[in-house]
């Protein structure tokens, strides 16, 4: 190490102490002893140059023994750096006549931010300061004070004397460094980044950090800037921004891309910056939705990355493998003359003075050892590239040629739209980069409809979509950049008109298709509450709305995606649709609670019950279902709210079961949600809206109909406290298990059903809710044995079902009909929400989601189905 390191031989011989200190005690004690006190500017500046020494030659020695592991290292180097800038800092600020730091802060990015600095690094950090707070002379103002302090700075950490220096220091990373000051007023840094930031400096985010001075200006400032880096909806400009950075540096540094002799371990191809630029642009586009893989370290992300899906475990391991691999030797390099060098020496010897001191034999061994990590990085990194395609044509016979082999039936209708889209028709399309970005992905995009079920249709709902939006940019490098979603995406668009739609309006809904989670099923429903309530500190009444709608909209359209992708079972889909929703109300309605509450108050002993009746009550929701509601109150209703604006209690729970409604059902910015249907309340349209539960009992005990205790099998409470809903679900009970009359019951549900026939006839035989034989039929034949045995009264039908055929009340066949039938409903209710008969085209969708072999197959089994259900109804309803 003497031999081929003069910098560390200089420091042994210059500390001996700390030599000593590492060789018989632990290297951060020997770290700790080389603090030396200090005040003033110039004890202070001597202080932490001592101290960079002892701090170099401890962890070189501890890492070129190997008793120090690469994480250990980059911490102990990076630890030093904020207690170097936080001590010069405050000797500033004393220098100045002030007792702490305050109005200052130091942020540190790069390698610092990360707590991951090189042996030989600098430092890059924003300098940010409050001029409220900012401590300064009478005849300063506060930018001119703080461009002292930032000055001052720079010259303790950087100059260098007989005692070397602390840290080089890099300001350039602020907005426009060539004509800013070098330190920031906090709010016009704001103020930047909210607005005129730059794709790149997304990235440089990630790893911030408030590093010294005043942390918590700094935590602010990076709070504030929080949804600028971490963006829910996809910039796929920002990552085209950071791929062009990369290439940029590969031809700069072209001399030092060729592996070998004189390699730049930095910049050159499959080196390092590419390794933490690959693991930043998925951090980036799956960070936003993901707060767990914010991490800032490289390493820390790559493994939250790999955890959460989006990086393979091979990946993940050649590219963990070779950070370490690649920072251990840029360390070798810079121990031998403490200079920022990133590159392998050309010459042979001194590469072999390189080898020696990483443990190896000489040179050759070294760029042995390396060549097959270099070579694997460039290849994964490569691969963020999409595939180089061929142009697509520009000359009319040519593109109808190509379309048509694509497999469009109507060439010339298809060559007419993407005309009028090269010729800006589109207001998305009126920009060179939107062209670019749309002629880049024009021959993927073609090949991927051509092959969906119905692809002229499905370019047609395209046009539309692109039609509507204010930029085509990120979809165009979206679907560019993903082929698989390319494909998924023809899919929708030629299969399903309902996701069709809602992606029209909300584009950025493509976005949750990027997560592997998209095709899992929906988390608990307090899980989603909690994530659809979710908001920023400080958010108003109107951006919980927006926030939780174009969330609830996510997830409904993952869920419609995944029978589309043929993933997951309808029926699973239709559960997740129902938790979906009651996440929804428990967010919305909680929400809704809280901010009436503002103005006027709570009613004492008195809360807000939420009954879910119908296909939600019965926890199997479709895309397009409304949600049938009852809303009810607890504690005394001569009781006053305590608010500013006080209210009895029956007006106070009618007006807040009004706001609830509108925070579920009213059209935002974000969209609309769900329509919601509260007419199955006691006494219909005409009673009120919110009655207490003991006004709800009474009714149902005395006045209503039977076709409204047939609807009171399904309904299930999904908001309350737990006490309330226990004593609701009681209620509930009584009114279901009361003795009936045979007679009376089956006339009454015959009548009713003679209604619905009369008044809401099917649409045709794909009608499987309301044809003779569908699932109102199912449902009719089992709410009667439900109510005439008080046996399966449970609100999900599957369940109850089960146990009217355990008691041989019911077909066992009974199931297995409804089961098919419910299948088809949720899958039709996405492909022909009208039920329509459904195209030709997408008819195998539909029999391999209903577990059928094809679609005759499937059409014998609904017949059977609706046969079976037609006869287990007439049977039970002429008994």
């Amino acid at each position: 190490m003497m031999a081929e390191a003069p910098f560390l031989r200089r420091l042994m011989l210059a500390r001996p102490e700390v030599l000593a200190a590492t060789a018989t005690g632990s290297f951060d004690t020997a770290i700790t002893a080389a603090w030396e006190p200090g005040e003033s500017v110039a004890e202070v500046s001597r202080a932490l140059r001592r101290e960079r020494q002892a701090v170099a030659l401890a962890v070189a020695l501890g890492d070129l023994s190997g008793r120090l592991p690469f994480e250990q290292v980059v911490r102990f180097l990076s630890d030093f750096a904020d207690r170097a800038v936080e001590r010069a800092l405050q000797a500033i600020f004393r220098e100045r006549g002030a007792d702490a730091v305050t109005g200052f802060s130091v942020l540190a990015l790069g390698k610092h931010g990360s707590r991951e600095l090189n042996y030989s690094s600098d430092i890059d950090p924003i300098l940010l300061f409050d001029p409220d707070t900012l401590p300064r002379r009478r005849s300063e103002e506060p930018v001119e004070a703080a461009a002292r302090v930032a000055r001052r700075l720079v010259e303790m950490l950087q100059t260098r004397d007989a005692n070397g220096y602390v840290f080089r220091v890099d300001l350039r990373l602020r907005p426009s460094p060539e004509a800013t000051p070098p330190a920031l007023p906090v709010e016009a840094a704001i103020g930047y980044y909210e607005s005129s930031a730059l794709p790149w400096e997304r990235a440089a985010y990630i790893r911030a950090r408030a590093a010294a001075g005043d942390r918590a200006l700094g935590d602010g400032f990076l709070a504030a800037i929080r949804p600028f880096v971490w963006r829910r909806g996809l910039g796929f400009g920002a990552v085209g921004e950071i791929r062009e950075i990369s290439r940029r540096i590969r031809a700069h540094y072209s001399e030092g891309q060729v592996f070998g002799p004189g390699y730049d371990m930095k910049r050159g191809r499959g080196g390092i910056r590419e390794i933490e630029f690959f693991i930043q642009i998925q951090q980036l586009v799956h960070g936003g939705r993901d707060p767990a893989l914010r991490a800032p370290a490289t390493l820390d992300a790559l493994a939250a990355l790999a955890a959460a899906g989006h990086v393979g475990p091979d990946e993940a391991a050649r590219l963990a493998h070779g950070y370490r691999a690649f920072r251990t030797v840029e360390h070798r390099l810079q121990m031998i003359e403490d200079h920022q060098t990133h590159s392998l020496p050309t010459d042979l010897a001194a590469l072999d003075a390189v080898a020696r001191l990483d443990g190896l034999a000489d040179g050759v061994e070294l760029l042995d050892r390396l060549r097959p990590d270099v070579a694997a990085v460039g290849t994964i990194y490569d691969s963020l590239d999409p595939t180089d395609g061929v142009a697509f044509p520009r000359a009319a016979v040519a593109v109808e040629d190509l379309v048509a082999r694509a497999g469009y039936r109507d060439a010339g209708a298809v060559r007419t739209r993407i005309e009028g889209w090269r010729a800006g028709t589109p207001r998305a399309l009126r920009t060179p980069a939107a062209q670019a970005a749309m002629e880049a992905a024009l021959p993927g995009l073609i090949a991927a409809l051509g092959q969906a079920s119905g692809p002229d249709a499905a370019f047609a709902r395209l046009d539309r979509m692109i039609g509507g939006l204010p930029t085509a940019i990120d979809f165009f490098r979206l679907v560019t950049a993903r082929p698989g979603l390319g494909r998924l995406v023809a899919d929708i668009l030629s299969s399903a008109p309902a996701l069709a739609d809602q992606l029209g309006r909300r584009p950025a809904l493509l976005d949750v298709l990027i997560d592997a989670s998209a095709f899992d099923p929906p988390p608990s429903v307090a899980e989603l509450a909690r994530e659809f309530g979710a908001v920023e500190p400080g958010a108003d009444y109107q951006q919980v709305l927006d926030r939780a709608r174009a969330r609830i909209n996510e997830r409904r359209f993952a869920l419609g995606t995944q029978i589309v992708a043929g993933v997951a079972d309808p029926i699973e889909v239709a559960g997740g649709y129902a938790r979906v929703a009651e996440g929804a109300i428990g967010a919305l309605a909680g929400a809704a609670v809280v901010e009436f509450a503002k103005a006027h108050g709570t009613v004492p002993g008195g809360e807000l019950l939420i009954l879910a009746l119908g296909r939600l009550g019965g926890g199997a929701l479709t895309h397009a279902s409304d949600l049938d509601l009852i809303y009810l109150f607890t504690g005394d209703h001569l009781m006053e709210s305590d608010g500013a604006k006080p209210l009895g209690a029956t007006t106070y729970f009618n007006r807040l079961a009004q706001r609830v409604t509108g925070a579920l059902s009213v059209a935002t910015p974000a969209g609309p949600l769900y329509d919601v249907d509260t007419r199955l309340r006691p006494s219909g349209a005409q009673g009120l809206l919110a009655v207490s539960i003991e006004s709800f009992e009474r009714y149902q005990r005395e006045d209503a109909w039977t076709w409204e205790h047939m609807a009171l099998t399904r309904a299930r409470p999904v908001f309350g406290s737990a006490g309330a809903v226990v004593a609701l679900e009681v209620v509930i009970r009584g009114v279901l298990s009361r003795p009936r009359d045979a007679t009376t019951l089956i006339a009454d549900a015959v009548r009713m059903r003679g209604e619905i026939a009369l008044h809401k006839p099917p649409a045709g035989p794909f009608d499987v809710k309301l044809v003779p034989g569908g699932l109102v039929d199912a449902e009719f034949a089992v709410h009667v044995l439900q109510l005439r045995h008080g046996i399966g009264l449970d609100p999900r039908l599957r369940t109850a079902i089960g146990d009217l055929a355990a008691a041989g009340l019911i077909d066992g066949e009974m199931a297995e009909a409804h089961a098919l039938l419910t299948r088809m409903l949720v899958v039709m209710r996405l492909v022909s929400p009208e039920s329509t008969e459904p195209p030709v085209a997408v008819r195998p969708l539909i029999a391999a989601a209903c577990r059928m072999a094809d679609w005759d197959a499937l059409i014998a089994a609904r017949d059977a189905a609706q046969r079976l259900i037609a006869a287990e109804w007439s049977r039970i309803s002429t008994v």
